[in-house]
């Protein structure tokens, strides 16, 4: 029975504010005109009027700006922060990518003074000490891929294709015909192709034959005086290595042609075999896939191409080079530079083959010194059991979602699997739609559609960083799906259905993007 106060009165709804994990208002939103989210001191000198300061340089109207408190601005940044997934929070099982854990201990190193405010236009003489550690992790990805001679000046791994091929078309033409075209297979990274044409090569496909390897029938026939080198990715795409990398290489070189290695899966074959040892004559290396430099966001990466010896004069300046100034000396780990100047590194730009600068500066400093860290502390032996420990996670992944999912190459995997959305399209369910659904189960998606001949493809890469508990919950979230595919697909085919944003209309949204936002008059 109802008491007179509650009757007296209509019950109004409480006004309940959306929780931070829901949809986030824009700042411009939020203004409110005459906030401040500071307070300057009250002015000691004579005002001066801007527009007579500026003059024509003086906006006529103010800036349409957001006005907001200090905790608005703190804590609306604060809930957008939330919503990023991130590899501090979760698992990436992007295949191709290598996404692997960035160690805290790279990241205090890459802090150090005088490193992390070292200026690249320094003087030789008071750069020697950032110059030890540029030779020095010269020095170790030299010792990991067999190979002769290295640059580190490339910004990224694509242009670290770029310079590997202009250094091939350097050396062919100095034997006097640069040659017309470059082989790429059919299951390359997209930026393969792309660097060959932008270096003046024609394309030429290769076919992979059944087990996903090269066609070496093919590559025997398409091999000739006019090609100037194949373009290989090892392990591939479909993570699979090519088990008679020697034959593609003695094809290649009976022909004068060279092998160009693209290293983006370095992280299956670490510690365990050497490009340069299998015939490779140019590679690239990928320091934010192998050696656990931050990835992605439009950089600072870092791009490395080692070659063999008959390469090197075209390297591209300048070159560091070392001089021991006293071989009897102790190093310099004993004494600054200045007591004990055993050895000098200096930029040498006297090169008349070189390709020239592919970079305004010599790399990024600070992704060397996060790499080498890297390699120091893991050392030979815990960066081979990094390698085998990626390989036997993609296997374990592998193993526990056959049958759930097609494999359609049964070759052995290295660091990543392929699977295909074979099964699923039965149901009418596509791949872009598992991984849809994959955002609702707290994982990121794996990387849909690639490599292309793979008809939907799932590819899968956990690297060495995952554990097996976070293994087993990616895979009973991959098997769920899977069950879902079979009993209720539409719940697949609309998901994601916990996220902020509901399934968008990519299409659209490719072909009409919104760019800016304007605040209503």
């Amino acid at each position: 029975m109802a008491t007179d106060s509650e009757t007296a009165a209509p019950r109004t709804t409480p006004k309940i504010r959306p929780h931070p994990t829901q949809n986030e208002a824009l700042v411009f939103e939020k203004s409110s005109p005459g906030k401040r989210a500071y307070k300057m001191p009250p002015l000691d000198v004579p005002a001066v009027d801007a527009a007579a300061l500026l003059g024509s340089a003086c906006r006529e109207t103010p800036a349409e700006l957001p006005e907001l408190s200090e905790i608005e601005i703190i804590r609306h940044f604060t809930r957008l922060s939330t919503w990023n997934y991130a590899i501090d929070l979760g698992m990436y099982p992007l295949g191709s990518c290598t996404m692997k854990y960035n160690p805290r201990v790279n990241e205090v190193v890459a802090r150090i003074e005088g490193l992390a405010e070292a200026h690249p236009y320094r003087p030789e003489s008071h750069a020697q000490g950032a110059l030890e550690v540029i030779d020095l992790l010269q020095r170790c990805l030299l010792a990991i891929t067999g190979m002769d001679a290295i640059t580190l000046q490339p910004a990224a791994g694509a242009h670290g294709e770029f310079t590997g091929i202009l250094l091939t078309r350097a050396w062919h033409e100095s034997q006097g015909n640069p040659r017309r075209k470059i082989l790429i297979p059919d299951s390359a990274h997209g930026t393969n192709p792309a660097t060959a044409a932008i270096c003046g090569y024609a394309v030429e496909n290769i076919k992979s034959n059944g087990d996903g390897c090269i066609d070496l029938e093919a590559l025997a026939r398409q091999a000739d005086s006019e090609t100037a080198a194949l373009m290989l990715t090892n392990p591939s795409t479909l993570g699979v290595f090519e088990h008679q990398i020697h034959k593609i290489a003695d094809i290649l070189h009976e022909r004068g042609a060279l092998l160009y290695m693209d290293g983006a899966n370095m992280n299956a074959l670490v510690g365990k075999v050497r490009p340069g040892d299998f015939g490779v004559d140019v590679m690239h290396l990928n320091l934010h896939k192998t050696f656990s430099t931050p990835h992605g966001g439009g950089g600072p990466g870092s791009g490395p191409v080692a070659c063999k010896a008959f390469l090197e004069p075209f390297l591209p300046i300048p070159v560091l080079t070392r001089t021991q100034v006293n071989p009897g000396a102790p190093g310099p780990v004993s004494g600054t530079w200045d007591q004990n100047p055993s050895v000098s590194f200096s930029w040498n730009y006297n090169r008349p083959q070189s390709i020239g600068r592919v970079r305004a500066f010599y790399g990024n400093m600070g992704m060397f010194i996060r790499a080498l860290a890297y390699i120091l502390a893991n050392g030979p032996d815990g960066l081979r059991q990094t390698t085998e420990d990626a390989v036997l996670n993609a296997n374990y992944i592998r193993k526990k979602l056959e049958g759930f999912y097609d494999l359609p190459y049964r070759t052995p995997s290295m660091h990543e699997v392929v699977f295909s959305d074979k099964l699923q399209a039965a149901h009418g369910v596509k791949t872009g739609d598992i991984a849809k659904r994959l955002i609702d189960y707290g994982f990121h998606p794996y990387t849909v559609s690639f490599p292309l001949i793979v008809h939907g493809a799932l590819m899968i890469e956990p690297t060495e960083s995952e554990s097996l508990e976070e293994l087993d919950l990616f895979i009973e979230a991959m098997r769920s799906i899977a069950r879902e595919c079979q009993e209720t697909p539409d719940l697949v085919k609309n998901a994601p259905h916990s996220t902020r944003v509901s399934r968008l209309d990519e299409v659209q949204a490719a072909r009409k993007p919104v760019l800016r936002w304007r605040p209503a008059k």
